[in-house]
């Protein structure tokens, strides 16, 4: 693998601001670091700080409330398949949008406290898309949903993920044990937070797709939710283009304004949101039955 690329961070944070280059970058721990690229310029404020990436601050400040809001609306549909599982999930993209703010929102922060956001914002991102690939699989009763164990099947797991990907994007960025600090070089080698916080977020949510796409299609014998989760994709595919392949082009042509975190963030909101309404459609009473005949 010494000849390729994969596992390396070194082109995603020259092209793009996200959480796990403050773990990589060894003298701030912020998003400067031996990559070089377009930097944002943010907001001057006094003592020679900065307040940068705001449209993604005040993004994730809707993402925070449009969360707690799909929470509390859930909480209405009690007879709803998957209802504690969803909350679960809309649980931990608050999570995320929360530490959003501090990691790729450019707070004049202590390095100490923005690199603990950023591990717990990598953490969450691993353990909230497993989370809805699991919601996928609930849709298909093989178990009793809500239940102590499917409930506690879901948030154990979520929590293993949430504190093993953290704790090695923690030692990472603190370099408790020395282990990952080849990474803090170029071309930032990770390949334990490349597949974790990169890679398999993106499987488990194709998996996701693909429980629904057979459970609606081939179960329900519906085709009006996938309206709702086709969008979802193309919203959350947008976003990742905006992020990892446009990225610099906005930050370029805006003399660092903005680049494509600001749009990720918008798209992602989007998608969840979209998420939320294609299992509420999906667990309403009104599905038409068939008719049977009473008199065989």
């Amino acid at each position: 693998m010494g000849s390729t690329k994969f596992g390396n961070f070194e082109d995603f944070c020259r092209d793009t601001t996200l959480p796990v280059c403050n773990a990589l970058s060894s003298q701030f721990h912020n998003q400067t670091g031996p990559w070089g690229g377009c930097e944002l310029r943010g907001i001057p404020l006094s003592g020679n700080k900065i307040l940068g990436n705001l449209g993604s601050i005040i993004l994730a400040g809707v993402a925070i409330l449009a969360s707690i809001y799909l929470i509390l609306r859930s909480e209405r549909k009690r007879a709803a398949v998957g209802r504690r599982e969803m909350q679960v999930f809309l649980a931990g993209y608050l999570l995320i949008s929360i530490c959003e703010i501090f990691s790729i929102g450019e707070f004049p922060l202590n390095y100490k406290a923005r690199l603990a956001f950023s591990a717990v914002h990598i953490g969450a991102i691993a353990a909230t898309t497993w989370v809805l690939f699991l919601n996928g699989i609930i849709g298909y009763q093989l178990m009793d949903d809500g239940t102590i164990l499917s409930l506690g099947l879901v948030i154990g797991s979520a929590l293993i993920w949430l504190i093993g990907v953290g704790y090695v994007a923690l030692d990472t960025g603190f370099s408790f044990t020395n282990y990952w600090d080849s990474s803090w070089a170029l071309p930032n080698r990770n390949i334990f937070l490349y597949v974790t916080y990169l890679l398999l977020p993106l499987v488990w949510i194709v998996f996701f797709l693909v429980l629904e796409l057979i459970l609606v299609i081939k179960v329900l014998g519906e085709t009006r939710p996938m309206l709702f989760l086709a969008a979802a994709a193309v919203s959350f595919a947008a976003g990742q283009v905006f992020n990892f392949v446009v990225s610099p082009y906005i930050c370029d042509g805006t003399s660092g304004a903005i680049d494509g975190s600001l749009f990720q963030t918008l798209f992602t909101l989007i998608s969840v949101v979209l998420v939320w309404f294609f299992w509420s459609s999906i667990t309403e009473d009104d599905w038409p039955m068939p008719v049977q005949n009473p008199y065989p």
